[in-house]
């Protein structure tokens, strides 16, 4: 899997990236139905980097973050977590409930449906785009330091390639920007059959 990440072409990440910006808008549109305003969600970068590089994309492993994890079946086996820094997380509980002062258990629950929300939404866009079956399996939500979290993550994974792709996320609510990151840890030839599913590899 590490040889197909570090082949991967431009075109390619850019396709990946396009399946990022369609599933950010069925995830706009359910959370705009949810909260009953207009939420506005855009795909600024797509990228492929180490999994040890993740930490440095919300200033290191011991940053504190709200992550929801879940495995993926079918198809395209593998694994997501959605993670957001702790202000960007709170501010969406924000959107979702008012004012906070910490999180509270229907918070964590509130974070939980909209981590279910965005990376059901990217996985129907996948699913739309290359016609393979993914099936999402409930997710799991923690409050930990960026660094314990993918440590659990890898030993819930067990031997994963090096690379991932991460699709970065960008909610904008009333003048507000806040940022997330999703990542895709796909299983085994998971990544060649999404690629030849996209028409990009024979």
């Amino acid at each position: 899997m590490e040889d197909i990440f570090e082949s991967l072409s431009s075109r390619e990440i850019d396709i990946l990236r396009e399946v990022g910006n369609v599933g950010a808008g069925h995830a706009a549109t359910a959370l705009s139905r949810l909260l009953n305003r207009r939420i506005l969600m855009t795909v600024p970068r797509a990228y492929v980097i180490p999994l040890r590089e993740a930490p440095e994309l919300v200033g290191g492993t011991e940053t504190l973050v709200v992550g929801v994890y879940l495995s993926v079946t079918g198809d395209a086996p593998g694994h997501m977590l959605f993670f957001a820094p702790w202000s960007s997380a709170m501010a969406l509980v924000e959107m979702l409930m008012g004012p906070q002062e910490d999180l509270t258990e229907m918070g964590r629950s509130a974070l939980e449906e909209v981590g279910n929300i965005l990376t059901s939404s990217y996985l129907t866009a996948l699913a739309d785009f290359t016609g393979l079956l993914v099936v999402p399996t409930p997710p799991l939500i923690a409050v930990d330091m960026l660094g314990a979290i993918l440590s659990t993550v890898l030993i819930e994974i067990g031997k994963a390639g090096d690379h991932v792709l991460v699709v970065e996320t960008e909610f904008q609510d009333a003048g507000r920007a806040l940022s997330g990151y999703m990542v895709f840890i796909p299983e085994g030839v998971a990544l060649m059959t999404i690629l030849r599913a996209l028409g990009e590899r024979q």
